[in-house]
């Protein structure tokens, strides 16, 4: 295993660090090229049993380009290298009212079906001695949706994740998303849309809870 991913594991917080993400004791025995190697032998023999023709210039350099977008983008937030730096800065404007990062892109993939999640990020915190630098909120939030994921899960990760970086409970999340297992196959519900949440801390109050969400209603 590679030193910077064997630190990044003995150094992770059992808590927060991938919960209840499916991996095998052994997800990091292989680095990035030995897995783009592997993946790209296995879905070229995907394309082969469907019938395609990878020696048509077209399809020939899929499985590499597909292998390499698997684990250097669409899942890179399965390698715990990957998780951003939280940038903290002390909140010396005395700001104690909540903050809303809200209509964060959100690119996430459907575990069970690999189609993708389309949708939308609103996250809240309540500032105590530290404020987060805002970008890095973004970073969080797509650090978890490059994985394999549902939903639920994807929501508790977010607010856990904010939570261990600010240290605090005062945290809201909600995500508003489109699956393509729905859209595209299935039911094939071009409509619908899924919305999870978690409050904590101060947002469990009611009249916190609706003014972030009177927030979050509120076009730009």
């Amino acid at each position: 295993m590679e030193p910077h991913i064997m630190e990044a594991l003995i150094n992770r917080d059992a808590e927060t660090f991938f919960p209840d993400t499916p991996l095998r004791p052994d997800a990091f025995e292989k680095n990035d090229a030995e897995k783009i190697r592997d993946i790209e032998y296995h879905f070229a023999q995907i394309l082969q049993t469907l019938g395609l023709d990878l020696n048509d210039d077209s399809l020939s350099g899929t499985p590499a380009r597909v292998a390499k977008m698997f684990v250097k983008e669409l899942f890179s937030g399965l390698n715990p290298v990957s998780k951003p730096r939280i940038s903290l800065f002390e909140n010396k404007y005395g700001y104690h009212r909540m903050l809303i990062e809200k209509d964060i892109t959100l690119y996430s993939c459907c575990e069970h079906h690999f189609v993708p999640i389309i949708g939308k990020a609103h996250v809240a915190y309540i500032p105590a001695t530290q404020v987060i630098g805002l970008s890095k909120i973004n970073r969080l939030v797509q650090y978890y949706a490059k994985r394999p994921q549902v939903q639920e899960r994807l929501t508790i990760q977010i607010a856990n994740g904010l939570k261990a970086a600010l240290g605090h409970n005062d945290v809201a999340v909600i995500v508003d998303a489109d699956h393509l297992c729905v859209a595209a196959r299935g039911i094939k519900d071009v409509q619908s849309s899924t919305v999870t949440s978690s409050y904590s801390g101060k947002f469990q109050n009611e009249n916190t809870r609706a003014e972030f969400l009177a927030f979050v209603r509120t076009g730009k």
